[in-house]
C-alpha cells in the first residue's frame, strides 16, 4: 500500500508528518543520499512509504528517492520516509523502536 502525496511532508511540535498528520519513520537501513529505499515487499506492507503523485515538488530538507518499482518516495535529508501501518490518527507513533530499534519516528 503506497500513501501518495502531492504536498511535502509537514512538522507537527517535534515529528515529521504527512498531509493527514500520520506520523511519518526512517529506517536504519536506508543509507541517507543514496536516492533509493531498501524496504520494498514485504517489508513495505507494514511500512508503507509516503510517494509522491505526479506534479509534485520536493523542495529544501525535502527530496525524492526512486522506488524499485519506480514510484517516488518523500525523503527528508536523503533518508525516505515512511507510515506504519498501524497508526490511525495523528500523534500515533507506534511504529517506533520496532524491528530491533532499526524504524524511528522522524524528526526536522
Amino acid at each position: 500500500m503506497c500513501i501518495l502525496a502531492l504536498a511535502q511532508p509537514g512538522v507537527v511540535g517535534d515529528l515529521l508528518v504527512n498531509r493527514a498528520g500520520l506520523t511519518l519513520y526512517t529506517f536504519d537501513n536506508d543509507v541517507a543520499g543514496s536516492g533509493r529505499s531498501v524496504c520494498n515487499l514485504p517489508c513495505s506492507n507494514l511500512h508503507p512509504p509516503y510517494t509522491l503523485e505526479k506534479g509534485a515538488r520536493p523542495q529544501g530538507e525535502f527530496s525524492a528517492v526512486t522506488r524499485d518499482d519506480g514510484s517516488r518516495q518523500w525523503a527528508h535529508m536523503g533518508k525516505p520516509q515512511y507510515l506504519w501501518y498501524a497508526d490511525e490518527k495523528p500523534g500515533q507513533t507506534g511504529g517506533d523502536g520496532i524491528s530491533r530499534n532499526t524504524w524511528h519516528v522522524a524528526r526536522p
